[in-house]
């Protein structure tokens, strides 16, 4: 008995002990690693050095903070941050009541004065008859001379009546235009096209042309920016100008996409110095417009060496480049990344090149664009599902 009753003590210890490796290789199976990736990105041929590099800022050439003609009190606005506006088109909405009302009084003037000068150029041509029958008359000696200088008189008072007439038509013509401009103030439109980056007023607010009422009354119904003339400025520090000129090609990278070249060439070389900074002010023309580069944003600039004349650029090897933490070499020209495709690990066999800067060249087995996985952990198996370190 106590024989038989140590070997089930044995036996029940080893299935303890195999439930709980098998617990804790499920558990091990079931904890999802996390792991640093980083993108393989193609291979390029080899350009021109950079000869310099500088940081600046996205800036606009055009830009306008819209505000109105006049003092006015905004009734509508119709515009938001991140619209796109066409030239002339209404942006906001003044109260136009008193500017109505005086274009209705300055059109009531100028009928009343039509109406008066049609009067006088009836009398006229009375007079104008009434004096030809004088002349008549006293040819014949039928009239005295004196009642041939009133009938002279009196045509001469109403063609000089006529011309104030003609002209105070004309002026209340003015008066008309001149309201109208005041009624088309009220309208506030886009002086170009562009992209609304910033929005300043509200429908009941003051707006005026100029700072007033203690900061009470906006100046500004938005801010606007043409994305076209969009480039990039740069201090360059004035011991280093030298390697800079007009029409030189330059490589931007936004700080938000460290990753992305964007084509550009020097527009000008600002000639003054900021004595406080030591530094020399470098406008550059963006080649490449895209909606992703917009003003203010910070971006570093390399200023490459001018390519000799005649030469030829290096064809630019096949396969993408990665970092030598990602590989595990098998042999000179063969080796193994782990690849993460919907959140999971894929193993992949890869055709190896030669180090290059950044990197290893991997020639056949990843595409450009796809996460490589940094330093793979151990006991990695293909289709594990992982977690992104980058992510939440």
């Amino acid at each position: 008995m106590p024989r038989r009753r140590g070997r089930r003590l044995v036996l029940v210890g080893v299935v303890l002990l195999a439930l709980a490796a098998a617990g804790w290789l499920v558990a091990a199976r079931a904890t999802v690693p996390t792991v640093k990736t980083a993108v393989a990105r193609a291979a390029r041929s080899e350009g021109p050095g950079s000869v310099l590099d500088a940081s600046g800022y996205v800036t606009a050439r055009r830009q306008a903070t819209v505000s109105a003609k006049i003092t006015g009190k905004v009734t509508e606005v119709l515009i938001e941050e991140g619209q796109r506006v066409a030239e002339n088109a209404v942006l906001a909405r003044l109260d136009d009541t008193e500017a109505r009302a005086q274009l209705s009084l300055s059109q009531a003037q100028l009928v009343s004065s039509r109406s008066r000068l049609a009067e006088i150029q009836a009398m006229l041509s009375q007079a104008e008859r009434d004096f030809v029958r004088q002349e008549d008359l006293f040819r014949r000696q039928l009239v005295s001379e004196q009642s041939l200088d009133a009938a002279r008189a009196q045509r001469d008072m109403l063609r000089a009546r006529l011309a104030a007439g003609n002209e105070e038509i004309r002026v209340a013509q003015e008066s008309v235009d001149v309201a109208k401009v005041q009624l088309d103030n009220t309208v506030i439109r886009a002086p170009f096209a562009g992209v609304v980056v910033a929005k300043s007023a509200q429908p009941g607010e003051m707006i005026s042309p100029i700072s007033a009422g203690g900061g009470f009354t906006r100046t500004g119904i938005g801010t606007i920016v043409d994305m076209d003339s969009l480039e990039i400025q740069v201090d360059v520090n004035e011991s280093f100008i030298n390697r800079v000129a007009a029409d030189q090609k330059v490589e931007a990278m936004l700080n938000a996409y460290p990753d992305w070249k964007i084509p550009g060439e020097v527009i000008a070389i600002i000639p003054t110095a900021d004595r406080t900074k030591a530094t020399v002010k470098v406008r550059i023309a963006i080649r490449s417009k895209d909606p992703r580069i917009v003003p203010d944003m910070g971006v570093r600039v390399s200023f490459l060496e001018a390519r000799p004349s005649g030469a030829v650029a290096a064809a630019a090897p096949a396969g993408v480049i990665v970092p030598l933490e990602a590989v595990r070499a098998e042999g000179k020209a063969s080796g193994v990344l782990w690849v993460v495709a919907a959140d999971t690990a894929q193993r992949r066999a890869v055709t190896l090149g030669g180090d290059v800067p950044g990197g290893r060249l991997v020639l056949s087995g990843v595409r450009d664009g796809e996460r490589v996985i940094l330093s793979p952990p151990e006991g990695l198996h293909d289709g594990d599902a992982v977690k992104l370190a980058d992510k939440p």
